[in-house]
C-alpha cells in the first residue's frame, strides 16, 4: 500500500445516460485526462457490470464502485467479480465499498447492522475470498469512512479512504488517521456558477437528500458547523463549505485546499447547471487542463 501522487477522479452517476453512449463518454473523460471514473450503486445499472463496459472501452482510465453497498451482494461475490475486472483491465478496477445507509439497506430487504462492524466484516470476508480465486491480481479495495471509529477499524484492510461532503479541515484530519502510505479520495461537489444566489440555490438542490441525514449532520458538527445549519436546505456557510462554485480558478482553488492537506485523489462532481442526465463537461475540462 503506497500513496500515489495526486490524482482528477470524477463521480457521476451514468445511471441515466443511455447505454450506447457509455463507451464514448469513457474514451472522452479519459482523453480530458480523468485518472478515475466512480460508479455509484443507487438502484439503477448493476455498477460491476457497468465497469467491465467502460473498462473495455478505455486504455489508461481506471474505474471504480464509488460506493458499491455491501447490502447488495455476499462478499464472495464481490471479490469474485471485482478479481475478474481487475485481471481483464490489467488492473485498473477499483473495489469501493460502504454501508451507504440505513434507508437503502432496508429498501433491499435487509436489517441494518452496526455500521462499523458490518464494513469490517465484509471487507475482512472480501480478503479471505480474495486468497481462494486463481491468479495474481491483488484487489485494490477502497473504503468510504469519515469517523474516527470507521477509519481505526478498517485502516489495516484497506488501500484507501474515501470521503464525500467534507471540508479541507477534514481532510487534513483523515490524513492524519490513516497516516502516508493509504490513498485518501476526496469527493467535491463543483458549480461552474458565478452568480452566488443561483449558485447556492443550485448547490441546494444537490445537497437536498443528505442535508436530512443524521449521520452527515454528526460529522458535519464536527467540524463546527450547528443544527441552525442543517435548515432551510442549508445555510450559506454550510452550502459554500460542501460545494466549490464559482469560475475554475475558485474552483481550482477549493480542490487544492485538500490537496494541500492530504488527499491523494480528487473526485469531482461536475454538477451540471442545466440537471438531466450528463455531467458537465465544460466544467469538467476546465478542471482537468
Amino acid at each position: 500500500m503506497g500513496q500515489k501522487q495526486s490524482s482528477t477522479g470524477m463521480m457521476f452517476n451514468t445511471d441515466r445516460m443511455p447505454g450506447d453512449s457509455l463507451k464514448g463518454f469513457g474514451e472522452q473523460i479519459e482523453s480530458m485526462g480523468v485518472d478515475t471514473l466512480w460508479l455509484p450503486e443507487l438502484f439503477g445499472r448493476e455498477p460491476f457490470a457497468t465497469a467491465a463496459h467502460l473498462l473495455a472501452a478505455t486504455t489508461r482510465l481506471r474505474v471504480g464502485t464509488g460506493i458499491a453497498n455491501v447490502y447488495a451482494r455476499d462478499a464472495t461475490a464481490a471479490a469474485a467479480g471485482a478479481r475478474t475486472l481487475s485481471e481483464f483491465s490489467s488492473d485498473r478496477f477499483v473495489l469501493g465499498l460502504g454501508v451507504s445507509n440505513s434507508g437503502l439497506a432496508q429498501a433491499r430487504g435487509h436489517d441494518w447492522e452496526p455500521p462499523v462492524e458490518k464494513l469490517r466484516d465484509y471487507v475482512e470476508a472480501v480478503r479471505s475470498a480474495e486468497l481462494s480465486i486463481p491468479g495474481d491480481h491483488n484487489l485494490e479495495i477502497h473504503v468510504a469512512a469519515h469517523g474516527p471509529r470507521m477509519i481505526a477499524a478498517l485502516g489495516d484492510l484497506v488501500d484507501g479512504v474515501s470521503t464525500f461532503l467534507q471540508t479541507p479541515v477534514h481532510t487534513e484530519e483523515t490524513r492524519k488517521r490513516i497516516g502516508p502510505d493509504i490513498a485518501l479520495n476526496v469527493t467535491q461537489m463543483c458549480l461552474l456558477v458565478e452568480d452566488p444566489a443561483e449558485a447556492r440555490r443550485l448547490a441546494r438542490r444537490a445537497l437536498a437528500f443528505y442535508i436530512g441525514l443524521d449521520y452527515y449532520h454528526r460529522a458535519w458538527r464536527n467540524l463546527g458547523f450547528t443544527d441552525d445549519d442543517f435548515t432551510g436546505g442549508g445555510s450559506d456557510r454550510l452550502i459554500d463549505a460542501l460545494v466549490a462554485w464559482g469560475d475554475p480558478q475558485t474552483i481550482s482553488l477549493r480542490l487544492n485546499e485538500h490537496r494541500n492537506v492530504g488527499a491523494t485523489e480528487m473526485v469531482i462532481i461536475p454538477l451540471n447547471p442545466a440537471g438531466g442526465g450528463e455531467p458537465h463537461l465544460q466544467l469538467l475540462e476546465a478542471l482537468t487542463k
